[in-house]
Parts: structure tokens; C-alpha cells; sequence
């Protein structure tokens, strides 16, 4: 399992500034994990749930922090969160940057959306079923 600081340095490195990896200060480290953070409260209010170690206040995070998420969703998550911060760093993404970073959101969204009624386990009026079969 990948830490914070693993996907934030991952991150960078898609900006095409891996060679700064090991320079940058502690306010830009604080920063990008502020934004991973937000990033990642964001997709789990849209249903998007992959065990993100989400802190309860912004000053409880620890970018030495295990991210709690699956290997699978690593590149998914440093290729957005790379969309994330280019504008604040001045640089441009290339298309296969924000090409992977859209089919990663896009995969994690069809993989870790639960569609709404699926939980009940009864069937859902309009799926074929009528409301006089139901009971």
C-alpha cells in the first residue's frame, strides 16, 4: 500500500519535475497533500469509495500516511491528482496525462459507485418489476 507522500511524489513526477522530487519544501508537500486530500474527500462524496484515508480535519493528515487505497487505484489517483496540481505549478499536461487521468477516474467510478436501491436486496420498482408483484 502506497503513502500519501508515495502518490504526491508520483504526482510530480508526471508534471515532469521527478528531478525536484527530493527539493521540494515542506509548504509544497503540505500543499499537494491538502489537495489530495480534498481531491479524494470530493470523489467519496460522489460515491466513489476505495478506503482513501480521509483525515478528520485538515491538520490531522500525515503525509507519511498509509493512503489506505488498493494498489490498482495508485496510477488512477497521482494521474488526477497530477491534473490537480499543474495550473498551481505552471505546467501544461499533455493529452496522455489527462487521457489516463480520465479513464482512472472514469474505471474507479464504474468500479466503486454502489448504484443506489442495490443494498436492500428487494427488487426495484421499474427494473422490470411491478409494484402489485412485489409482495
Amino acid at each position: 500500500m502506497w503513502t500519501k507522500q508515495q502518490l504526491i511524489e508520483a504526482a510530480f513526477g508526471e508534471l515532469a519535475l521527478a528531478h525536484v522530487v527530493f527539493d521540494l519544501d515542506a509548504d509544497t508537500l503540505e500543499s499537494a497533500l491538502r489537495t489530495l486530500d480534498s481531491m479524494m474527500a470530493e470523489w467519496a462524496d460522489q460515491g466513489i469509495s476505495i478506503g482513501y484515508a480521509l483525515p478528520a480535519t485538515p491538520d490531522d493528515s500525515n503525509i507519511a500516511d498509509d493512503s489506505g487505497i488498493p494498489d490498482g487505484a495508485n496510477r488512477p489517483v497521482y494521474m488526477n491528482l497530477a491534473v490537480n496540481l499543474a495550473s498551481s505549478r505552471g505546467k501544461t499536461l499533455t493529452p496522455q496525462t489527462i487521457a489516463a487521468a480520465t479513464r482512472g477516474y472514469n474505471a474507479l467510478l464504474g468500479v466503486a459507485v454502489t448504484p443506489i436501491g442495490q443494498s436492500s436486496g428487494l427488487p426495484l420498482i421499474g427494473a422490470g418489476n411491478k409494484p402489485w408483484r412485489c409482495f
